[in-house]
């Protein structure tokens, strides 16, 4: 069974109630008046009466072109779509006995991914007996985020979460 995408607003005859404050195409005040005189005014100047405030006592109807008003906001929630900026969420692995010049190429990457302005996990997995050793991927971690401090500021401290240490860097806001 399909599930149907629920209309926002009713028109013409969908609209069920007897009295209704009727506005005209250009935003003009016609009144209260029935449903059958608003349907009438509507079909005479050949556009809709579409339901704006159901709710409203008594309901809030406009004479429009339905069609065009339907393409326009359709047009208006594309655009700001495309304005929009989804922010991912990169993530960077490291080791507790890393070198530095394997962290300095992972820092790179993960600068990388602030510029974009994405948000980065840093995780640093203990293995085995390096669970006693958790102090030595605290420095890791520092380390990581002094090299990458200069685009990003740590939205979230490193932290311990089962066997994992974790730490989320968010990019500077220029302001």
């Amino acid at each position: 069974m399909e599930v149907s995408k629920i209309k926002e607003n009713k028109i013409n005859e969908e609209i069920r109630d007897k009295e209704l404050r009727v506005i005209d195409e250009d935003g003009t005040m016609i009144g209260i008046i029935s449903r059958e005189e608003a349907l009438a005014l509507a079909e005479e100047r050949e556009l809709d009466l579409v339901s704006i405030s159901p709710n409203a006592e008594p309901p809030v109807c406009k004479i429009m072109d339905y069609g065009k008003y339907r393409y326009e906001s359709k047009k208006r929630e594309k655009e700001a779509k495309k304005k929009q900026k989804t922010v991912e969420v990169k993530e960077i692995r490291l080791s507790t006995f890393i070198e530095d010049h394997d962290i300095q190429v992972k820092a790179n990457t993960a600068m990388k991914f602030l510029k974009d302005g994405d948000k980065v996990k840093v995780s640093l997995r203990f293995r085995g007996r390096e669970m006693g050793h958790t102090a030595l991927g605290r420095e890791v971690m520092d380390r990581f985020a002094e090299i990458c401090s200069e685009v990003s500021t740590i939205d979230k401290a490193p932290n311990m979460e089962g066997r994992s240490l974790v730490m989320f860097l968010a990019p500077k806001s220029d302001k």
